[in-house]
Formats: structure tokens, sequence, C-alpha cells
């Protein structure tokens, strides 16, 4: 934490006393959501992952750097629809020239905002400025509690359609027990994902937006079409690595992804968890990669729900810190409403979101 906090306070003694000063000589008093958005924008320093269109043949693309400004923007003011973006670009002065173009007529076209939308989320744009992020700013220090969830997200596109799945091949016809256990049982996706790399486990996790259900806290359903956001949240609510699947795709599933890639991106001592990853090899994962696995026991037909030791139930309660994030996400950086469709799309349109919220979290930890 030491380290997080002298590296963050130079920088926000630089903004503080340094940009603010210049900003408001150039371009008057900036306003309070003006202000984080300066700030989000230059602990990002998202231009720097865009590659410039200097010396390029052909006809000269739109300032990407700007549009991936603009798109930061974007998911600070919570705007839903790029139309909306390009409204307030134009009515905005002081937004506009703090993504990069001075007058109205430089912005560009809402047809050219998609077309660098769909490069953005071609190149994962976001998820390496993420990644980045936590590698400068978390990955020095040692993370207390990992927080583990999923969310709806939903879709603005038709549910796809299930495809049956191919049954086992033939075999010659044999009676009773006899048949039953020529059948060969198939793994289920946990027990594959334990003799695979993470890309095999990111790549097997279905994608496509489909029907999800989901229970609340006073177990009443709830449905909805389109997506899952899977997130591993580290204290002071930095998000650390997230994944998006189907809206059917149960939480437990995405739990050995998440681990490792989380695993890769930082140290931590407790991995915290509800009752759907209560499963014996989701424990053995966590302890295998020295943590402490304190996941909410699912009650067993027949049996009694197991509960937590005193000390154990009091650092459960800093899971709470995801349900948070969550809520932040969806009602202050556009994560409520996703109006792109396809999964890589919809991931971008939600990372941008993340990260401008990692941002504003880490700078919440010094401000």
């Amino acid at each position: 934490m030491s380290f997080l906090n002298g590296t963050l306070s130079q920088f926000w003694l630089t903004v503080q006393g340094t940009l603010f000063p210049w900003l408001a000589s150039e371009l008057g008093e900036l306003s309070e959501k003006q202000q984080q958005l300066v700030k989000i924008l230059e602990l990002l320093q998202i231009e720097s992952y865009i590659k410039g269109q200097q010396g390029v043949l052909g006809r000269p693309l739109e300032d990407r750097q700007a549009i991936g400004r603009a798109f930061v923007a974007k998911a600070v003011y919570n705007l839903e629809t790029t139309r909306q973006l390009l409204e307030r670009l134009t009515s905005d002065q002081i937004m506009r020239r703090l993504c990069g173009w001075e007058r109205q007529r430089e912005l560009p076209s809402e047809a050219t905002f998609s077309r660098a939308f769909a490069e953005f989320a071609a190149s994962q744009l976001p998820a390496r400025v993420h990644e980045a992020l936590i590698e400068k700013y978390e990955k020095p220090r040692l993370v207390g509690h990992i927080s583990r969830d999923a969310t709806a997200i939903n879709g603005r596109e038709k549910a796809a359609k299930k495809v049956k799945k191919a049954g086992p091949e033939a075999k010659p016809k044999v009676g009773g027990r006899k048949r039953a256990a020529a059948l060969p049982k198939p793994l289920t996706r946990l027990e594959r994902q334990q003799s695979m790399t993470l890309p095999e486990m990111l790549a097997d996790l279905p994608k496509v937006c489909d029907c999800g259900t989901k229970r609340n806290s006073k177990g009443h359903p709830s449905y909805w079409v389109g997506y899952k956001l899977h997130l591993d949240v580290a204290d002071g609510g930095i998000p650390i690595s997230c994944i998006l699947t189907s809206a059917s795709v149960n939480d437990s599933q995405v739990a050995f992804p998440l681990a490792t890639l989380t695993a890769q991106r930082v140290d931590n001592l407790y991995d915290l968890m509800d009752s759907a990853y209560d499963v014996p090899s989701i424990r053995e994962k966590s302890i295998a990669l020295g943590h402490v696995p304190l996941i909410d026991g699912h009650t067993r037909r027949g049996g009694e729900k197991p509960i937590f030791a005193p000390h154990e139930a009091q650092r459960y309660k800093e899971r709470t810190t995801i349900e948070r994030v969550f809520a932040r996400l969806k009602e202050e950086f556009g994560g409520r409403v996703v109006r792109v469709r396809g999964p890589a799309k919809v991931m971008t349109s939600l990372l941008f979101g993340l990260i401008a919220l990692t941002a504003d979290q880490l700078l919440r930890l010094v401000s």
C-alpha cells in the first residue's frame, strides 16, 4: 500500500498543483465532473495505446486518439449512446477540448465513431489499458482479499438458438445395466478445465447472447436476455480481472479462468466467494494458488448449511466490495445500458466503463 500511496500521491500533486491551474487559465473554471474526467484521462493515458496515423499512406483516418479519450468521457458521463456523446461534445466546449478537438467542425461523424469502436474492440484496447493499470498500481502490493462474483448484463439483441448437443457414438445394443455402464460419462466443464491452459479455458466458455436466470437475496428468480460479467475485485474496490460469458453460464464454471487470470496479475491472501462457487475443485484450486478460500456454504440435501468461524465471518464481510463495484459500474459508468451487439463489442463497452471506474477508485484511495 505504501508503493500505491507514494506513486498516486505524486500523480495527484502534479494534477492538483500544476494541471488544474493551467487548465483553469486556458478553459476557465472546471466543474467537479470535468475535474473527474481530467484525472481519469491523465491516469489512464489511453492515447499512448493507440497508434498515430502520421506517415500512413492513403486517406488519413480521423484522430483515433481523441476518439479513444471520448469513449472514456462517454463512460465517465454515463452516456448511453454515441449520438448522445456527439451532442455533448458539440455543446460542451471544455469536454470537447479535453478529448482533443478544438472546434466543432473537427468532430468526426457518428459512423466514424462506430468504425473506431469496432477497431478498439478488435484490438482489445480497453483490456490492454486495464491490464497495464493493474500491472503498475496493484501488482507491487500484496492484496488482502479478492472478491469473486458475476452480474447480469442486458443485451440489445435476440437470444441465440440453443444447439442440441451431439449424442454419444452408436454402440452395440446391450440390455439394462450393461448398456448404462458401457456409455462413457462426459466430463463436466470444471473437470475439463483442470487440465486446460488459460487460453483454452477462455475459448471453451460460451459467449453468445442467450437467456439467464438468477435468484436474488430473497430467493426470487429474475430473468434476462444478454450476457454475464464475471469479476474479481481487490480491497478498495479495484477490479483486477473480468470475463464476459453467455447469460446461462453458471458462475462456478468461470472460477478457474478468473482465478488463473487474477493470480497472474496480483498476489492475494483470501478468495471470497458466495455459495454458487461451493465446489470442492474450486476450493482445491484456490489452495493450490496459495490462497485461503472463504466460500459461503451451500445447503446440501438432507444436511445443514456450514457456517464460518467468527474470524472467517468477519473477513467474509469484505465481499460486499464487489457489490458496490457492480453498482458503480451500472449506475455511474454506463454498465446498465449497453447498446452495442456481439460479445466483443459488449465487452469493449463494459471495459471502457471499467477502466474509468478503476482509475477513479485508485484516485479515491489517495485524494
